[in-house]
């Protein structure tokens, strides 16, 4: 059998019996080297353990990994090769499947985003016959110089400086973590627990939470419920959470009035 054929495999579902073409990495080598044959280099394959290496006059080498599949081992095979040419690619093949060409776009974005931070180029490889054989070049190498999201990069600093102590763990779920907003809102709770109600300046004044009135008014957490304009009440809920949730402002509930 010819080693860059695709290996049938025959199983039986009911009655019917299906043939699934499955792709080998030798696959990927022809529509590599036609690609960069139509850009006029020289191509040969396997080269000092380079899966596929190109020369033109005049240029830098290029070198391109192969693997079906996007992986760590392909990524740290490309980085490898950076010590020989800024030129390298990282080729596979595209996903055969709905399921599997679902699972790329959900991961495309992030697998270019690496590629682009590490100066590697990537390759997607199109081996299904049906559709014949064709590439798409969905990064070329180049230096990375990331551009600063100050917008970001001030919510990052604002949240760290509200935030009280280190209340979460790293790795905790993220429905779980205690961000500056909600010991915020906890310290409202807090400073209403010990009465039936109470207006929304007082609150602020004690609480010593500027943004008092949206946060009761917004009510993310359902612990506050309004009584009359200006007023409000702890909720049973929020009442509960006072009580079973302390470690969200740790020592500092100590210092609160």
């Amino acid at each position: 059998m010819n080693m860059n054929s695709l290996i049938q495999i025959n199983f039986i579902t009911g009655d019917e019996i299906k043939t699934v073409n499955m792709a080998k990495e030798t696959d990927l080598y022809a529509p590599i080297k036609d690609l960069l044959e139509a850009r006029g280099y020289e191509v040969k394959a396997e080269v000092n353990g380079c899966d596929v290496v190109a020369v033109k006059d005049n240029e830098a080498v290029v070198i391109v990994e192969l693997k079906l599949t996007f992986s760590l081992d392909l990524v740290l095979q490309g980085i490898s090769r950076q010590n020989m040419t800024n030129d390298v690619y990282l080729a596979v093949a595209a996903p055969g499947t709905p399921l599997k060409r679902k699972n790329w776009r959900a991961r495309q974005r992030n697998y270019i985003k690496l590629c682009r931070m590490l100066g590697l180029g990537m390759i997607l490889v199109n081996t299904a016959p049906k559709n014949g054989r064709k590439t798409d070049v969905l990064l070329d190498p180049g230096p990375y110089a990331p551009k600063r999201n100050k917008r970001r990069q001030t919510r990052l600093m604002t949240e760290f400086l509200a935030r009280v102590g280190d209340p979460n763990t790293g790795g905790i779920n993220r429905t779980k973590i205690i961000t500056a907003y909600r010991q915020d809102a906890f310290r409202c709770a807090v400073v209403m627990s010990n009465e039936i109600e109470m207006n929304v300046a007082d609150i602020r004044t004690v609480a010593g939470v500027d943004n008092a009135a949206s946060i009761l008014q917004k009510n993310h957490y359902d612990w506050f419920e309004r009584t009359r304009r200006g007023v409000y009440c702890l909720t049973p809920q929020g009442r509960e959470s006072v009580q079973s949730n302390t470690d969200i402002l740790p020592s500092e509930l100590e210092k609160m009035p």
